[in-house]
C-alpha cells in the first residue's frame, strides 16, 4: 500500500485541511499519515477561534521518523500558517523526498483578490519558495497572481493567465494546477506540466460557496495522483468530484455553511476509481 504524509492543521469544527485530507486520501486506499502543524478550535471563518501551534512538536516528529527509516510515496502540504511552518517542511522534503516522491503543495494563503488575516508578504514569498520545489502545486487564482508578481484582477483572459503560467514556471514550478478560474458561467482549472503541455477543464458554474472546496480538491488530486491516475485524469477528477459534491451539499437542507459535505460522496467517489481500474 502506498503512503502519504498530510502535513497541514487540524481544526476541531469545520471541515478543512486534515479533516478533508486524511479520511478522503484514505478512502482512496492509501495510507495516510499526518504532521499537524496546529490545532484550531475550529477554522478561521469562525469569530474567536482558538489557535495551538505545533511548531515545538515538528523537528521531534520528524527526528523520530527518520529513525524508524520509513519512506513516503508522496508529501502533501495545505493550510501551514507560519514561515517557521514553511521551513520545516524544507527540512522534511530534505529528509524524506527521494527522487520518485510526490510532492503536492496547496499554497493556502489567499483568496479572492486579497490575502487571509494573519498572512502577509512574507509569507507569499516564503510559500512561493516551497512551490520552486515542489513536484505538483495547485494554488488558485489570486494565490496564483500573487506568487507571480502580478496584480490580481477581477476579470481576466486567456493572455493574463499565460503570463501567470509563464512566470511560475520560470521560477521552477515544475506542473502547475491553478484552481478557482470562474470564466462566464464555468469555473474550472487551467494548468501547464513540465513537458510544457497546457490543458483546462471547466465545469458549470454553481453559485455556492462552500469552505473546504479547495482541501477537497487537492485532496482527490493528491489520491488519484498514488492511484497511477495521470496528471491531466487526476486533475479531471478532482474538478468532478468537487462540482460533484458542491452539487449534493447545495440540495441537502440539512448543510452547514462551514463545510462542504464529502461523507455523502466518498461512495460516488470510490466508484470512479474502481471503474477506472
Amino acid at each position: 500500500m502506498k503512503r502519504l504524509v498530510s502535513i497541514q492543521d487540524i481544526s476541531c469544527i469545520g471541515k478543512c485541511s486534515q479533516t478533508i485530507a486524511l479520511p478522503l486520501i484514505s478512502a482512496m486506499g492509501i495510507e495516510t499519515s499526518i504532521i499537524p502543524t496546529a490545532v484550531l478550535s475550529a477554522h478561521t471563518m469562525f469569530p474567536g477561534f482558538t489557535f495551538c501551534d505545533l511548531s515545538d512538536s515538528i523537528p521531534e516528529i520528524i527526528s523520530h521518523w527518520k529513525s524508524l527509516n520509513l519512506h513516503f510515496d508522496a508529501i502533501l502540504t495545505g493550510y501551514l500558517g507560519t514561515t517557521r511552518h514553511i521551513n520545516m517542511i524544507l527540512d522534511f522534503y530534505e529528509q524524506f523526498a527521494e527522487d520518485n516522491t510526490l510532492t503536492i503543495v496547496d499554497p493556502v494563503f489567499a483568496d479572492n483578490g486579497k490575502m487571509y488575516a494573519g498572512f502577509d508578504n512574507e509569507y507569499a514569498h516564503a510559500v512561493t519558495s516551497l512551490c520552486k520545489k515542489a513536484g505538483y502545486i495547485v494554488p488558485n487564482i489570486t494565490e496564483a497572481a500573487i506568487m507571480s508578481g502580478l496584480p490580481y484582477r477581477e476579470g481576466f483572459d486567456a493572455s493574463y493567465i499565460n503570463e501567470i503560467l509563464d512566470r511560475l514556471s520560470a521560477f521552477g514550478a515544475s506542473n502547475i494546477i491553478i484552481t478557482s478560474i470562474r470564466r462566464g458561467n464555468e469555473n474550472g482549472i487551467i494548468a501547464r506540466l513540465s513537458d510544457g503541455t497546457d490543458f483546462e477543464y471547466f465545469k458549470p458554474h454553481i453559485d455556492a460557496t462552500f469552505h473546504g472546496t479547495g482541501d477537497l480538491f487537492t485532496s482527490t488530486f493528491a489520491g488519484a495522483l498514488l492511484n497511477n491516475y495521470s496528471a491531466y485524469d487526476a486533475a479531471r477528477l478532482a474538478v468532478d468530484y468537487t462540482a460533484y459534491t458542491l452539487g449534493v451539499t447545495q440540495n441537502n437542507k440539512t448543510h452547514n455553511w462551514y463545510g462542504i459535505d464529502f461523507e455523502e460522496t466518498i461512495p460516488w467517489l470510490i466508484k470512479k476509481l474502481s471503474f477506472s481500474c
